[in-house]
């Protein structure tokens, strides 16, 4: 039983050591006032240096206020988007790319005109498990 244990509190470390890891990261949001245009986040990336390919993504987002009609948001590395459907989730959408890459949130609200209420994003948050 103690064997047994003591192998399951290195099962953690010997997950790193393969490399595999997750890394998470989090912004405030942007202000869309108007149909017809987009607005990135900040990119969303890894505070230390990390090796290796996504395997899932999880994303998080809050508005304050309405969510306007129509409204697209995508989660894009630097070498494809993933559209996202509601407010948080996961996404096998970016398997195989860098682990490196950082993220970025894209709002948009086809359309003209001003957005009344504006698009007011409270924040965003990701997290990317590698392997």
């Amino acid at each position: 039983m103690r064997k047994l244990l003591s192998v399951l509190c290195l099962l953690p470390s010997m997950a790193l050591a393969a490399g595999e890891g997750a890394w998470q990261d989090s912004s405030t949001g942007i202000t869309l006032n108007y149909r017809g245009e987009s607005a990135s986040s900040s990119p969303l990336s890894s505070r230390q240096p990390v090796s290796g390919l996504m395997t899932l993504v999880a994303w998080r987002y809050t508005l304050n206020g309405p969510t306007p009609a129509g409204l697209l948001v995508r989660l894009c590395s630097q070498s494809r988007c993933v559209e996202l459907e509601g407010q948080s989730g996961t996404t096998r959408g970016f398997a195989n790319v860098p682990a490196i890459e950082p993220l970025r949130f894209v709002w948009e609200v086809p359309g003209g005109g001003r957005l009344i209420p504006a698009l007011k994003v409270q924040s965003n948050q990701v997290i990317v498990n590698y392997r």
